[in-house]
């Protein structure tokens, strides 16, 4: 596997589900991986990464930035508010708004700055109490409150349940995302990026089919 077979993958699978090619933005999660391996993708032409930690993230991408032109960098783990500052000044997307603290924070800054990435909101689709992200019930109302503070949210995020069948929660997201308007879905990984795609991913985050195994954290 590799950059080239996953972006195949990607482009027959939109033509299976009648879309337009390019219509699934493939994020390359470089989370854990060591430097050679970023760079060779990179090399690749690929320009859409994304990293789980912000402190990974800072320590990476600028660097990489003053090499590479281009790089779009998506945040798509849990974020903490000490962090949102940097998040913004790292990220052009950031896919785990997942609590009123955060949006307030976000709004706050955005302000300040006067711009702000693209926001995801995570939900929890499967109602894991170990996993992060707005429940079901909660969505229609948080989004609400997103928009009521001016932030640009331009899409929903999931997780399945490692143990559930994907596409029920993909299915749900979709949904979701259409009751409330939203044209972003980011969903699917490497394991089901291409039934996402079939449900409608405009972002799919793919890491190992990619890289390979990630690095053993320090």
């Amino acid at each position: 596997m590799g950059l080239s077979d996953i972006q195949d993958r990607i482009r027959k699978a939109e033509a299976a589900a009648g879309r337009a090619e390019g219509s699934a933005t493939l994020i390359a999660v470089s989370k854990q991986q060591p430097p050679a391996r970023v760079e060779a993708i990179l090399q690749e032409g690929h320009r859409v990464f994304g990293e789980n930690r912000v402190q990974e993230a800072a320590e990476k991408w600028p660097a990489y930035r003053e090499r590479f032109d281009g790089i779009a960098l998506h945040l798509i783990g849990p974020l903490q508010t000490n962090k949102a500052r940097q998040a913004m000044d790292l990220a052009q997307a950031i896919h785990s708004v997942d609590r009123p603290k955060l949006a307030a924070t976000l709004a706050r800054l955005a302000q300040e700055r006067g711009a702000c990435p693209e926001l995801f909101v995570q939900v929890n689709t499967g109602e894991e109490p170990q996993k992060a992200g707005v429940l079901p019930a909660d969505v229609d109302g948080f989004v609400a409150e997103c928009r009521r503070l001016d932030l640009p949210v331009r899409g929903l995020m999931c997780i399945p349940p490692i143990d559930e069948e994907p596409s029920l929660h993909f299915a749900m997201l979709a949904k979701f995302a259409a009751r409330n308007g939203l044209e972003g879905l980011s969903m699917g990984m490497s394991g089901d990026f291409e039934t996402a795609i079939s449900f409608g991913a405009t972002h799919v985050r793919v890491g190992a089919a990619i890289f390979g195994a990630r690095a053993a954290q320090g």
